[in-house]
């Protein structure tokens, strides 16, 4: 027995539950398309390979959640932001399984992490908007483009299992709306808390001039 076929965004009627594989960040880029591949990368087993388009990511941060600690078996995440069109994944679609944290489902709705079902490499966090892949992933050629994704904040510092005094902005959850905390740069801290003052002044007495 069949299962229900749907128009997918080529024409094409494919059954239902694979029209995951005709969305971003999923569908396959043809050659003739433009999409210029940037980076390579693949799961630990090489079953699942990708493709990046963009030079240097949206953001790159290290994640310290207890729920990244668990997910990787790991103290911290590594992650790089990335719109969902700037991946291509070129092979390896019946390999890849989702993990949906909140509810404990193996179905694949938003928000999700998505791995590689032989090795179970994770492979990316698919969010409603962008993806939340791992540079670990990736091959680099070299040092100067590793730097490209060098990480620019911690999130959810206060659930760390180390200190890692960098100097980087650390936040007590995620950046930017959270509180900067521990050894972060203190003329960020000054600059934050600058901007929030002039954020409630212009709520309270909203069209004054400074």
């Amino acid at each position: 027995m069949t299962g229900k076929k749907v128009e997918a965004p080529n024409g094409e009627q494919v059954p239902e539950k694979e029209l995951w594989k005709y969305r971003e960040p999923y569908m396959v880029h043809e050659r003739d398309e433009e999409f210029k591949a940037i980076y390579d990368g693949s799961c630990h087993c090489g079953e699942v390979k990708f493709q990046l388009s963009r030079e240097y990511p949206l953001a790159s941060k290290l994640c310290h959640c207890t729920t990244c600690q668990k997910q990787h078996a790991a103290p911290f995440q590594w992650a790089a932001i990335f719109h969902k069109g700037d991946i291509n994944f070129h092979d390896g679609h019946n390999h890849l399984e989702w993990y949906d944290p909140t509810d404990k489902s193996i179905e694949h709705k938003l928000p999700c992490k998505v791995r590689c079902n032989f090795c179970h490499s994770p492979i990316m966090d698919e969010g409603r908007n962008m993806i939340l892949m791992f540079p670990s992933l990736i091959n680099f050629k070299n040092k100067e483009e590793r730097d490209k994704f060098k990480p620019r904040c911690h999130m959810f510092y206060p659930e760390r299992v180390m200190d890692i005094p960098d100097g980087l902005p650390k936040w007590s959850g995620i950046n930017e709306t959270s509180d900067l905390i521990e050894d972060s740069p203190p003329e960020q801290v000054k600059e934050l808390e600058r901007e929030r003052k002039k954020k409630v002044e212009e709520e309270v007495h909203p069209g004054k001039k400074e």
